[in-house]
Parts: C-alpha cells; structure tokens; sequence
C-alpha cells in the first residue's frame, strides 16, 4: 500500500475534476453544519484529523455522486474515496463556497470566523450530538447557533458566542463585522482590506496585523497535509468492500448498517440506488424521511427472521433481492398505517424506527391483511411501545428480536402488548410522569397525537393540528404557554418552564403574534374568538384562577392531569382515533 501526503487544497480541486468519486458502498454526506464548525477549528488549530484512504483502480466500478458539485471524469481510471467522505466533502464546500447537495436539493452550510476569539485552546468542549429530534419549530430564535440549554439570558449567550473561534451562520452574526464568512477567505477575489473594511480599521492599527494574521492562518487549512493511503489497482472490488468494513469496524464512525451495506453492494452491483430511490419515493408520497440504514436492516429481518447483521456476508444475492421487495412492501405497509391509523405524519413522531419494523413485518407476515381486531390491538401497542421507549432503552435489537420471534410464530398482537407489561409493569401513564417531561421525551408526541385525536385547532386559522400544512404561518410550532422569560423573572426552574404541559400546539403566525404575553392577558381573547373549546380540546385548564404566572406552579398539575387523560385514552384503546 503506498502512502502520499497531499494537502487539502489538492483534494479539493481533485474532488472538482472528477478525480475523486464515491464507491457505491459509501454512504451520503450525512454531517451536520456543527460539524463542519468543528472540523475547521481542529484544522485552524494544527490538531490531527485523521488519514484518508483512497482505492485507486482501472475496474468498471459503481459509485455515486458526491454531495458537492464534480466534473466528469475524462479518464479511463478512479481514485475512490473509501474513509474521509465527510471531512473531505465539508472542507470542498467551504474552500468552494458552494451548498451540498442532499438528496437533489442544495444545502447551503456558512461558517463565521470570529477575528475576536480568545487566544490558547478552545473555551468549550466539543458538542456531542444528539441522535433525537423534533418535527416541531421552537418558539425561540430560529437563527441562535447555540442550543435551546443554552439560551438562559441573552448576555450568556453573548459571552459563549464571543468565546468560539468558529460557528454555524446566522442572520445576527452576519451583521457583525467581526464575524467574517470563511468561504469569503478562500474566494481569491476577496482581498484583506475588503473582508476588514467595515471594521473601519487602518493598517496601521493592531487589530489589523492581528487580524490579517488570523485570515492568512485559515487560508494555511488549504495547505494542511493528509496522510493518503492508497490500496493497489490489483485488489478486487469485493477485497475492497472486505477492507471498508474491516478499517471502519475499528472506530466508531461507521454504523453496523452502513458496515453491512458495504457488503451487500459488493455482491449485488447497483443495490444502493435501489435504496436510495426508495428512500426518496416513500418521502416524496408519505413524508417519511428513511435511512438507507434501516432498509439494510429491514432486508436482514426478511432475509433471516432476525435484526442482527452478523450474517449479511453470507446471504446469497437472490435472497438478498427477495428480501428487498418483502421490505419495501412492508415499509410501505408499516409508513401507511403509521400515518392513516395512528395519526403519525413522520418519523420525527417515533421514539425509535423500530417501530417501523415491526409494524412492516407484522404487515407482511399477514399479508397486508389486518383484521379490526387486530388493527386496534397493533395500534394500542404502536402507541404503548413508544411512549414507554420500548426500542430505546437497554439491547434494542434483543428486544426487537424478540418481538419478531413472536410474529414469526404466529402470536397475536395481544401477546405483543403483554410483553410490554411485563417490560414495563404499568402501559399507562400518569400526571407525575409529566413532571420535568421536555421535548425530548417521547410523552411531547404523544400528547401531540392525543391532542390532535380529540380535536384540538389552531387558535388562529381553526385548522386541525398537522405536519403537512403549507405557509409559513401555518406550520405547527410548540409554544410555551407561560412565556419563558416571565417564567425566568420570576425564578421558575428552567425543567419547568420547558415541561411539556407548559406546551401547546398552534401556527406560527399565532405564535408570534402572542410573543411574551401572558395567557391570563390572551386566553379571553381567544375565547372569544374560538369558544372555551380551544382551551379545552389543548387540555389547558379553563380556570382562570390559574392563568396567572403566581399559580403556575398549581396550572402545570392541572394540565398534566389533563395530559394523561387524554394519552391514556389512546393507549388504553378508548379513543375514536
């Protein structure tokens, strides 16, 4: 294996040409803008980012685009990039300054650079990022770079922000002159004088030696060396994949899916556009958001009854494309039922796609062919298993396993729920398990659903609550009853001010037209718009004694059992949903 050390301003103009391209078995840009932020900093800084490892051949191999704009390649010969997508494609698009392409549509990602930051190493630790999020758009600032935990007041916000090196864009920081676009840097037209102009600063201040200094150390990243390791032109493209899974399965940056599809793709040529276009069909038709991961896993379950990806290797390419259409007929089934039956409009609403899963083996298994009884039992035990976090606790795929035996011999979906109160001891819930519950918890989608099941509108246009609406005014955003920053001059906790039962859905037109104001000042008036119903159908309390922001404390246990009211008519079965 020869090595080369070849700087990144090199394999940005290769990956340009055409020169670099993607072997099928990698999977998409999947990195989010922080991470970008993170890598530039670790280059700005000198710290090691790891190697890449490049296979080069003269084969007629698959492959796949890469999310930033290539050339075609006029040469017979391939230079394909097996470890160092992500980093390779984020410094593309920044030295570049162009958007990556996700699924067919431009994603714009900007960087600033704070000419101010403080000396030495970084201020803050590294941001580990959560796997969770949800479909709904906060009530706070949409453009902060930092994190809801963050946003106790605004000068700790200010300070933490003045600390970093390097962050995500956003319509405030552009309009701060120290805070400069790190494309603009790499941009050969735009000179030192013209990024330092609105500073209002001559070269013979120091700020000016300072910050040019800093420009000319970013525009060095081009400059930073990688360690190339290049596999020979003799190996195989199965020797290939066998090297993927091996040097991948040593770190962490691979999931056990993307593993298993580097194998499956090199025994069945072509396989990852078969998945990719799913992926793309199931959204474009029903909005679920799919992972080419949990396809590899769905083809495991129909090929072997089972979740685990030990065996993938040895499947042979016919039952591999025979499992293929069971899943996709399943996942049909399964993205169906979740959003005609239980009300769920996509994935952002499932404690864990597992979820999915089951619900698409249970559908073929049966032949897509669900009696009433059945129905109504499937979906108590949908909504059971994810707001007890049935696949998110504990050995998911021993949990999920057990539950495919079960459908494998036959059982009913009432042994399925029966499995769920051995689990768990109580499926129900009650007003505590409200207490401190944010969005992060699997309760803030199910009292979503229970909301919308029992009819809860829109305070404003009297639309019924839904994902799907169009408009910006009509997007369902969750918004704190209680104002936040009443709640905070008052000296509530922030995990009860971001409770859950401080949540109620509605646009975002309503949303920002209620701002600050507290709801003993805007419930009348809302009333008297809509009726004493568009309290009641939100389960918000229609006593007026506690509006006010002295009894919040006496309005959250209220509301809470109010909440488990109506959660619990979903999980017990007793609503018309």
């Amino acid at each position: 294996m020869q090595k080369a050390d070849i700087s990144v301003g090199k394999l940005v103009e290769m990956i340009a040409a055409g020169e670099l391209q993607l072997p099928e078995m990698q999977r998409r840009y999947i990195w989010p803008a922080t991470r970008v932020r993170d890598l530039l900093d670790s280059l700005y800084r000198g710290y090691p980012s790891g190697s890449i490892l490049v296979w080069e051949t003269d084969q007629a191999t698959p492959t796949h685009g890469m999310a930033v704009k290539q050339a075609l390649n006029p040469f017979s010969g391939y230079k394909l990039l097996l470890d160092g997508q992500q980093r390779l494609t984020s410094l593309s698009l920044i030295v570049r300054g162009e958007p990556v392409l996700v699924r067919g549509r431009k994603r714009p990602i900007e960087i600033l650079f704070n000419l101010d930051h403080p000396e030495g190493p970084p201020a803050e630790v590294l941001e580990v990022e959560s796997d969770e999020n949800t479909p709904f758009e906060d009530d706070v600032n949409p453009d902060s770079d930092l994190d809801e935990e963050m946003d106790d007041t605004v000068e700790s916000v200010a300070q933490r922000v003045s600390k970093r090196t390097f962050v995500v864009a956003s319509r405030n920081l552009l309009s701060d002159p120290k805070w400069v676009k790190v494309s603009d840097l790499f941009n050969e037209e735009r000179t030192d004088w013209e990024l330092l102009k609105p500073l209002q600063i001559q070269p013979d201040d120091p700020r000016w030696t300072l910050y040019t200094k800093r420009l000319a150390r970013i525009r060095k990243i081009r400059d930073y060396l990688y360690v190339v390791n290049i596999l020979d032109k003799s190996l195989s493209y199965e020797e290939v994949a066998e090297i993927f899974v091996r040097v991948n399965s040593l770190g962490v940056k691979l999931r056990g899916s993307d593993l298993a599809l580097a194998q499956i793709t090199a025994k069945w040529k072509n396989s990852l556009a078969l998945l990719e276009n799913f992926v793309d069909e199931v959204e474009e038709h029903s909005q679920f958001s799919l992972d080419t991961g949990l396809l590899v896993r769905a083809i495991m379950i129909f090929a072997t009854d089972q979740s685990r990806f030990k065996v993938v290797g040895s499947i042979s390419i016919e039952r591999l494309q025979e499992a293929w259409e069971q899943a996709k007929r399943g996942i049909y089934f399964a993205t169906n039922f979740l959003r005609a039956n239980a009300g769920m409009e996509d994935e952002s609403l499932l404690s864990s796609p597992f979820l999915i899963l089951l619900i698409a083996y249970y559908g073929v298994r049966h032949d897509e062919k669900l009696t009433s009884s059945e129905e109504k039992t499937l979906l108590r035990w949908l909504f059971i298993a994810h707001t007890r976090g049935h696949y998110s606790r504990g050995s998911t795929e021993s949990v999920l396993d057990a539950d495919l035996n079960l459908i494998k011999r036959g059982e009913s979906p009432e042994r399925l729920i029966e499995v769920l109160e051995q689990q768990f001891g109580r499926i129900t819930v009650d007003s505590a398990d409200f207490i401190g519950r944010g969005i992060r918890s699997a309760l803030f989608s199910m009292a979503y659903l229970a909301l919308k099941a029992q009819g809860a509108k829109d305070w404003w246009s009297g639309l019924g609550l839904s994902l799907s609406h169009q408009g910006r005014n009509n997007f369902i955003q969750y918004h704190h009853i209680f104002p936040k920053s009443k709640l905070q001059e008052y000296g509530y906790e922030k995990a009860e001010i971001n409770e859950l039962a401080n949540m109620a859905f509605i646009s975002g037109r309503v949303n920002r037209g209620l701002s600050n104001t507290l709801p003993v000042e805007y419930f009348p008036t809302i009333i008297a718009k809509r009726s004493i119903t568009a309290l009641s159908a939100q389960c918000i309390p229609t006593n007026a004694k506690v509006w006010t922001i002295d009894a919040y404390r006496l309005f959250l246990e209220q509301r809470r059992e109010l909440l488990a009211a109506a959660v619990n008519s979903l999980l017990t079965g007793e609503s018309d949903s």
